[in-house]
């Protein structure tokens, strides 16, 4: 690979052949430039790794063109058939001096990358909560941002940790006028690959172990004070003499002492920044591969899985009453006019959402009657509900819930079907702050094969909510759906009205309801239908 002249390789080679992003900023604590770096730099003898060699056997559901590889705009499955987190975010870490360029790398990697759910993670969103008097030191720039000592390494792994793991964090926002944190943060959620920058990204031992590839961007010490100078004066509200001064005093003594050792850790090394294309296209490349190798079939999975268990004990279906039954002979009836289905689906909706709160905790409750006696009943016994519907057919569900539960809050999930692979993606999702305390009501109008309902509660998950305060409520599901979801979320309750036996070959329930977004909307249907989770999004 002939390109040691633009683009310099540390301790590995790419294979040359190979899917809404967040960005982040902060800054830390006191930094008295002497102390050694202990725990911060790694032994100084870093084994080389091996060359990927291996490309990907088959393809994935990508549309390739002459000039670029375009994915899909949602996320793919995260976890396997069991809901278990299967895969991590892919991690890089660029590290370069201060205004080396690293953030403008960091956005044409995105650019080129053409991947969905990529997070840009600043080192700058954490540093350390400055006490008064070195909130003084830094009005005066007197203060050492550039210093290990000035960055909360322990959240910052704690969070990059976390959300490699897929988890939804919380990042705090630094204020450079201030010199210090927004009192709020931001909320960031569904990774599949995360670029994390900064000027220490290789001082800490821990937070090395979490970078699947370390990039460093090498530019010119001259260049990298004119940017600095404009950065700070035009942005941050500083003056030229107090940059230049922590610029001699801090920003360039840290770099000798703390960040240019650091160099020799990186897998690639990236001269001239955000010009120098060679290397980023290289980088590119090597993403690509890395997604390719993580692709799940999580729907195939759960399709040919053979269910001959009995139904969960999880499961509660509505009573089959004379009523309950009429109604589910009106709306599986396909003569039935869209204003009867709308009519009759919510009958249906108000029941079934009335007995699935009856699984919600409750305790005994003594309240005075008008007459002035005493009556024994029961309260809900919980901090909050939230339901969370499954667009766009389960948002159907949402006006039996406010029916019912007064002030209760409302979130929404975009589940659908990749054409190409068969698999559900997450395209979107609006979730209430402090969910993880709420008991969730999960609404989707019909489960199948499960897999939709399997990556909403996972997204649940994800936020916190704790498994057993999750009931997922559907109309209408198969046999394999609720085996699926069952099996990997034992604790999560199912409620529904009805169950049906099978599926057939298209994954359709059979006997099933039709499209019901289609038939409740009026939309026109396709022949690629699904019970589950292929309808298209209501705006």
């Amino acid at each position: 690979m002939a390109l040691t002249s633009r683009c310099r390789l540390r301790g590995r080679k790419i294979a040359t052949e190979t899917e809404c992003g967040n960005t982040m900023s902060s800054r830390s604590d006191s930094g008295s430039g002497e102390d050694s770096l202990d725990r911060l730099l790694p032994p100084a003898v870093v084994p080389r790794r091996k060359s990927a060699t291996s490309l990907s056997k088959s393809e994935p559901p990508l549309l390739r063109t002459g000039t670029r590889t375009i994915y899909t705009a949602g996320r793919p499955p995260w976890y396997d058939e069991h809901g278990a987190q299967s895969k991590e975010a892919f991690v890089i870490g660029l590290c370069g001096g201060s205004a080396s360029g690293k953030t403008t790398v960091a956005n044409k990697i995105i650019e080129a990358l053409d991947v969905p759910w990529v997070v840009l993670l600043s080192m700058d969103s954490f540093y350390k909560v400055l006490s008064p008097d070195e909130q003084a030191l830094a009005a005066s720039n007197d203060y050492n941002f550039d210093h290990p000592g000035a960055f909360d390494f322990e959240l910052l792994v704690a969070t990059l940790r976390k959300l490699k793991q897929g988890k939804s964090v919380k990042i705090p926002v630094y204020d450079f006028t201030t010199h210090g944190r927004q009192k709020d943060w931001k909320n960031v959620y569904g990774a599949s690959v995360i670029i994390f920058e900064g000027i220490m990204s290789f001082a800490d031992k821990e937070l090395l172990q979490l970078l699947d590839m370390k990039i460093f961007v090498d530019t010119d010490s001259d260049i990298r004070l004119v940017r600095r100078l404009r950065r700070d004066i035009t942005e941050r509200g500083r003056d030229i003499e107090g940059v230049i001064k922590q610029y001699n005093k801090f920003v360039k003594p840290a770099f000798e002492q703390y960040i240019e050792p650091t160099m020799r850790l990186a897998d690639i090394v990236v001269p001239r920044g955000g010009g120098n294309m060679v290397a980023i296209d290289l980088i590119v490349q090597h993403v690509h591969s890395q997604l390719e190798e993580r692709e799940l079939s999580v729907r195939a999975l759960l399709a040919s899985a053979q269910q001959t268990q009995p139904l969960p004990q999880t499961l509660s279906v509505l009573e089959s009453t004379p009523q309950v039954k009429g109604l589910h002979t009106i709306i599986r009836n396909k003569e039935t006019s869209r204003d009867e289905f709308i009519f009759y689906s919510k009958r249906l909706m108000r029941l079934l959402i009335e007995h699935a709160l009856t699984f919600l905790p409750s305790q005994t409750c003594v309240v005075q009657t008008p007459q002035g006696h005493e009556y024994e009943g029961r309260s809900y016994n919980g901090k909050g509900i939230t339901g969370v519907s499954v667009l766009r057919a389960g948002e159907t569900m949402e006006p039996a819930l406010r029916a019912v539960c007064k002030d209760v809050r409302i979130g929404k999930i975009l589940i659908q079907t990749n054409l190409d692979s068969g698999e559900p993606e997450l395209h979107y999702l609006r979730l209430p702050k402090d969910i993880s305390e709420d008991h969730v009501i999960l609404m989707d109008s019909t489960v199948s094969t499960g897999a939709a309902a399997m990556m909403a509660v996972r997204v649940l998950l994800d936020h916190e909510v704790q498994e057993d305060k999750i009931v997922l409520v559907s109309l209408l599901m198969a046999e394999l759906g609720v085996h699926s979801v069952a099996y990997a979320f034992p604790e999560v309750k199912i409620i529904t009205t009805a169950v049906d036996k099978s599926l057939d070959d298209l994954l359709h329930v059979i006997p099933g309801i039709g499209d019901f977004g289609d038939r409740y909307f009026g939309t026109d249907g396709t022949d690629s239908w699904s019970d589950e989770d292929q309808e298209q999004p209501s705006y």
